[in-house]
């Protein structure tokens, strides 16, 4: 598979999982899932969804770890039901994405130095 159609693929998987990771959602601590990044690996074993939540409280990222690990296998299932142009679909893998985390914690501290 050539990297463009490995690109479309992470583009198209994402946008299909910002809609299935939040219906299937029934979490009352996380009101909501933002899919910020989707890589696939070229052999189509592996995709890496990377997530962030509006909480940044350790607990609160934990359990939303938690609960995207048990409804793994329910979002892999809705997600081949709608990209169905796949061989075989890849084994996902939740990551919490850090980088916004971090860049607020940079703006807080340039704000402090500042005052």
């Amino acid at each position: 598979m050539s990297s463009i159609s490995i690109e479309r693929l992470n583009s198209l998987v994402l946008r299909e999982l910002a809609i299935i990771v939040n219906k299937e959602n029934k979490s009352d601590l996380i009101s909501y899932y933002n899919i910020t990044e989707v890589k696939i690996t070229r052999d189509l074993s592996y995709a890496t969804v990377y997530y962030t939540i509006l909480n940044d409280d350790p607990e609160v990222i934990k359990a939303a770890q938690d609960n995207l690990d048990k409804l793994n296998k329910q979002i892999r299932k809705e997600l081949a039901s709608k990209v169905n142009n796949l061989r075989k679909m890849p084994e996902l893998l939740f990551k919490y994405d850090e980088a916004l985390a971090y860049g607020n914690k940079i703006d807080k501290l340039l704000k402090s130095v500042k005052q």
